[in-house]
């Protein structure tokens, strides 16, 4: 990129909320919605406003257009390895004649965009009017404990398992609201053949691709990676510590486990008792390590599957017409046997 194009998207993302914009909400307004994302300024409040510890799934208006023309949709994630924070999966959708409107926005590989330029392109998504008349987003915010807990109970629930859960539940949400689906677009977790006969299954009628980079082949499949990131990014920028930790612009580093300022953070916020603040995702091997080293050992009583079994001799062996084993003989009760009467257990 050069230095002229970079000048560019600074200038755009200084001006995102500019109130002179025919296409934009008044800032005072947009601001007041905590409950609505309309631009790149709400979303930030919309997230502080909810419970980080529980996961957030949040819908767009849905364009007209696309309740009326069939619509292709695209999946993708963001977060995914980091040992902190939310993964966020997001969807987009827009009528497959509206690919234009994809090309206007520049959507493209988030991860070869600058956080600058993700920036400018969802704040365009949601105010201005080529875009918002055709194209529709959906996010789901997975917070770190869903994450850790999931993979941590007793039935096991893979990372692979929580994201295609919420792929599919944002996909089944999108129906539900009206948009007329007829291709869907997906970045793989895991095997794609795999993912996409589970896919088949669950959405039958629907044209399903599903690779790996998907978000560098398809524009739909990058809007929605855009929307994932910028979100997930925005939800690390005012994330609130239920345990009273104050980090100083949240400096607590990118997440990746490789990170030296996630490694510091790891480092220096353990408690000795309960770990991690709910930030950290403690099925994390980087989490595991940092708490072996440091934290105490903690050891729970598995509950026994079966109930104990009493090892001595039997009372009822003392007892007139018993078996050896202690077992009692039970003669057939006579009523019963007069009329020839029996247990039935199976009809």
């Amino acid at each position: 990129m050069s230095d002229q194009e970079d000048m560019e998207i600074k200038q755009e993302n200084q001006t995102l909320c500019d109130t002179d914009e025919k296409d934009e909400k008044p800032e005072d307004e947009d601001l007041k919605e905590t409950n609505k994302i309309s631009s790149l300024k709400t979303l930030g409040p919309f997230i502080a406003a909810k419970e980080n510890s529980r996961n957030t799934v949040y819908l767009s208006d849905v364009p007209d257009i696309c309740k009326d023309k069939p619509c292709m949709l695209g999946v993708d994630e963001a977060g995914r390895g980091p040992v902190l924070g939310p993964m966020v999966y997001g969807i987009s959708y827009c009528p497959l004649d509206s690919k234009k409107a994809l090309e206007d926005l520049g959507c493209a590989d988030s991860k070869q965009l600058t956080e600058e330029k993700r920036d400018v392109i969802f704040n365009d998504i949601n105010t201005k009017e080529y875009a918002t008349s055709c194209i529709g987003w959906a996010v789901e915010i997975i917070s770190p404990n869903t994450i850790s807990t999931s993979m941590y109970r007793r039935s096991k629930c893979s990372l692979n398992e929580v994201s295609m859960d919420s792929a599919m539940g944002l996909i089944q949400q999108a129906i539900d609201a009206g948009v007329n689906i007829a291709e869907v677009y997906v970045d793989t977790v895991g095997p794609p053949e795999k993912y996409q006969e589970k896919l088949l299954k669950r959405f039958p009628t629907f044209k399903i691709t599903v690779a790996k980079k998907a978000d560098s082949t398809y524009p739909i499949v990058s809007a929605a990676s855009i929307c994932a990131k910028v979100t997930r990014d925005h939800a690390l920028k005012v994330w609130k510590f239920p345990e009273g930790l104050v980090i100083k612009d949240n400096a607590f580093g990118s997440g990746y486990p490789g990170d030296p300022v996630t490694k510091r953070f790891l480092s220096e916020h353990i408690d000795l008792v309960f770990g991690f603040p709910r930030l950290v995702r403690f099925s994390w091997s980087t989490a595991e390590n940092a708490l072996a080293d440091k934290a105490y050992d903690m050891e729970f009583d598995e509950p026994d599957s079966e109930k104990p079994k009493y090892a001595g001799t039997k009372l009822t062996k003392f007892f007139k017409g018993t078996t050896k084993s202690g077992e009692m003989i039970r003669e057939e009760c006579r009523f019963f046997k007069q009329r020839h009467l029996g247990n039935v257990i199976e009809f």
